[in-house]
């Protein structure tokens, strides 16, 4: 059941994505708004419309929450792997499941060590600037 939906979902995102069906919505939209004088703008043709979009709005959220909640595993997947193999903290492997404030903590941590380390470069880069103009001098 999960793998069904799993690629149902999948093809109607990627299908509701596409250009043809921007223009389909858009078409149906001006015909039902050209219908509007023949129905003289009743209770029912304005019914139509609120109905009908809203119910594909209803749908499409569970769509493209299934597909980008797959989409972001994925990805953080990905990032842990990366993490995994590289000399990176591997205590930052699975960060995604902490609260907020603790994601905050852990990157307001890593800001420091970045800028700690851009210090020390730009400190260094200054060394050696200053030794190159004194060599030249």
């Amino acid at each position: 059941m999960k793998r069904a939906f799993a690629e149902i979902s999948t093809a109607i995102a990627q299908q509701s994505g596409r250009p043809i069906t921007f223009l389909l919505a858009a078409f149906i939209i001006i015909v039902w708004a050209v219908t509007g004088p023949i129905f003289h703008y009743s209770d029912t043709w304005q019914l139509i419309i609120n109905t009908g979009t809203t119910i594909i709005t209803f749908l499409m959220v569970f769509i493209i929450q299934n597909t980008q909640n797959r989409d972001s595993a994925a990805v953080q997947a990905k990032l842990d792997e990366l993490i995994r193999v590289s000399r990176a903290q591997n205590t930052l492997i699975g960060i995604e499941h902490l609260t907020q404030d603790e994601i905050s903590d852990i990157a307001d941590k890593c800001l420091a060590l970045a800028k700690k380390a851009g210090n020390a470069v730009q400190r260094s880069a200054n060394k050696k600037a200053q030794a190159a103009i004194s060599k030249t001098v």
